[in-house]
Formats: C-alpha cells, structure tokens, sequence
C-alpha cells in the first residue's frame, strides 16, 4: 500500500516509517526539510508545511492510507490555533487528493472532563479530521515511552536530579503509558484491519500508573531513591514553572503537558486489543529501552557487561554521559514536534507525543 507518513521526522514518526517499511508498505514521508532527513532510504521525501497550502499537497498523490501526526506544541502558546489550520489544510487537500484512509494519534481523556488545553486541542484536531472525505482511525494515547518523547524526558530528569520532590497532588491521577514499540504496533495494523476504518479506539500499556508511581519507578531502574511529598497548596501552575528550574525540557512543551495532568488518561475501552493484538510491554522494559546503555539492567548494560566478563552494574547515574540525555534535542520528535513527537500525543498523552523538534510552523509527533 502507498503510505504517507506526516511529521516523519518526529518521535512517533520516525518509529512508524521503518515498521511500516518492514511491513511491505510503500512509504512517502512529509517533512519542512528534506535535505536534513535521515530516516530510511527506502522512504520517498517530500518537503512541505502544513500550514502553508500548496506546498505539500504533492506529497498526498497516489496515496491510499495517510498517517496524520503533526502538532505544534513546541512554537509557543497559540499551539492550538496552528494545529486547527494545519489540521483544516490536511483534510481540505486529502479529501480532493481522493485519499481512503487517514490514521491519527490522539490523546486519551474523557470527553467530559475539564481536558487542558492541549488535550482540547487534541480533540478538536480529531474532530478537524474527521470532517474529510476519507475513512479516519483514531488511536488515543496517554503517555508514550521512548528516547524522544517530552513527556518521559520529564519524568527521567526529575528522577535523576532530584532525592526529594514536594509535588501538587496531580501526581497521584492515573496515567496509562503505553511503550513506543507498541503504539507503533498498533499504527502499523490498523491498516491490515478493515474494520478499524472509521473508528475510534484506546491504546495504553498493561498498568495503569500515577504519575508518582512513574517517578518512582523510573528512579529505581536508574538505580536512585526519590521520595515523593505530594502537597494540596502547590498548583500545577506553579508546579510547571518549577520543572522549568529543574529540567531543561523546553517551557512550550514542558507548560501544556504539566496543565494538562490533571486529567486522568486511562484506557476504557479496549477493542483494539481483539483486532491488532499486540503484546505489551511492561513500564520497567519501556523504561530500560528508552534509555538505554547504561543503565543497571538493561539490554544494552548487560550485553556489554557479558562482553566483558563483568556482571556486577557499572552504571552510577543510568547514563553513560550525564550530558547525552539531558536535553530532549530540540523538543519532542509524537506525538508532537518535528525533531519534529508526543505527542502524540505526549499528551499528557505523549503521542504525542509530542513529538515535535520544530520550533516554526506545525510540528510533529
């Protein structure tokens, strides 16, 4: 099937492409710069903005099936107002492209909460879509686990640097991650799922977490103690512009997905499940791949420990250099931003991730 992939350079995007490659797809990828793409060679590159119509709509031509993973969390506060236009310029010109299906990866939460602003406008892009003349799946998503995505690069530092964190008390709302792996999983089988056309589903990981429970979790596999002293008087706000001391995930990206904790993202309803199966990966293996060498049992640390006859963990901090993860290289790749990524929602919900590295017009995830 020809298959164009939207925001290919982002976190979601740049797992997606291979796996769908390795599938037997023929795969287009739309990216604002062709000449810095370095995904697979197989993939045919297009260069193309969405918010600025006629640049991209070559990219749609022959296409059966497009994925839709584009957001701009990480340009700034008027985010929503981008992936609205964006949005409307994808359905406007898939729909004359005579496209068959589109494929979105959105943000868990209940339709009726008070949702934050960024999982709204994860919601109404949803709703942008689905408004256009091809059949649109949906998978909502929580957090996404893996190296590039916002909303656990957050978590990551915040257990590496600190023994002691005095929260607010959304760090006890329930969150469902889901590892990148797996959400790819999905993405990719839909396709070979007729019955997912048109529909909407759920996708999250085997437990459903606090946002505490992830912290703490994530100290362990990187071999600290961190005590959590969630407390009623510190509000997420204020909560957002501490992470900005603290970590170095950029405030466009860092300030949405903190407000929007409050909402609990938690899967309800799981069809997917009998329609793709997917073997889910569990929090601490998610964890251990997103990063990687170094880390007391990890794959890669025990491959090379094994190498060197040397089974006892080396690692002192998770990392092998306390500067190659600190920095989420140029925003999340997702859900979200075109590293482009989170999110996905990295939406509080990562898909979302966002993904997004861009820091001008629509990013991706």
């Amino acid at each position: 099937m020809r298959v164009l992939v939207t925001g290919a350079t982002g976190f979601v995007g740049g797992a997606l492409v291979p796996a769908l490659i390795e599938a037997g797809h023929d795969v287009a990828v739309l990216t604002r710069d062709a000449a810095s793409y370095d995904g697979p060679e197989e993939a045919t590159v297009f260069e193309g903005d969405m918010l600025d119509p006629g640049s991209f709509e070559a990219s749609l031509e022959g296409v059966e099936a497009a994925y839709y993973l584009v957001h701009s969390m990480g340009s700034g506060m008027d985010f929503a107002e981008r992936d609205r236009r964006a949005a409307h310029n994808f359905t406007k010109a898939a729909s004359a492209a005579g496209l068959s299906r589109a494929v979105y990866l959105g943000g868990l939460g209940e339709d009726g909460d008070d949702l934050s602003a960024h999982l709204q406008s994860r919601r109404e892009v949803e709703t942008i879509l689905n408004e256009g003349d091809y059949e649109l799946t949906t998978l909502r998503a929580a957090i996404v686990i893996g190296d590039g995505s916002s909303s656990f690069e957050m978590i990551r530092q915040l257990a590496k640097r600190l023994p002691v964190m005095v929260t607010p008390q959304w760090v006890r709302t329930e969150c469902q991650p889901i590892a990148v792996e797996d959400a790819v999983a999905y993405l990719v089988g839909v396709l070979d799922v007729p019955e997912t056309a048109g529909e909407t589903y759920e996708i999250g990981g085997p437990e459903a977490l606090t946002y505490q429970e992830m912290i703490e979790r994530t100290a362990t596999v990187l071999g600290r103690r961190l005590y959590v002293l969630p407390v009623p008087v510190l509000t997420p706000k204020l909560s957002a512009y501490w992470v900005d001391f603290v970590t170095d995930v950029p405030r466009s990206v860092a300030h949405p997905l903190i407000l929007g904790l409050k909402n609990r993202v938690v899967v309800s309803d799981r069809r997917i499940e009998d329609l793709v199966p997917v073997e889910h990966t569990d929090f601490e293996t998610a964890i251990r791949r997103a990063l990687g060498e170094g880390v007391p049992g990890s794959e890669a640390a025990v491959d090379a420990a094994e190498s060197t006859g040397d089974t006892a963990s080396g690692a002192d901090d998770g990392l092998t250099t306390d500067e190659s993860r600190d920095g989420i290289d140029g925003g999340e790749r997702a859900a979200g931003h075109d590293r482009s990524d989170e999110d996905g929602p990295d939406d509080g919900s990562d898909t979302g991730s966002t993904a997004e590295g861009q820091t001008g017009p629509a990013q991706v995830e």
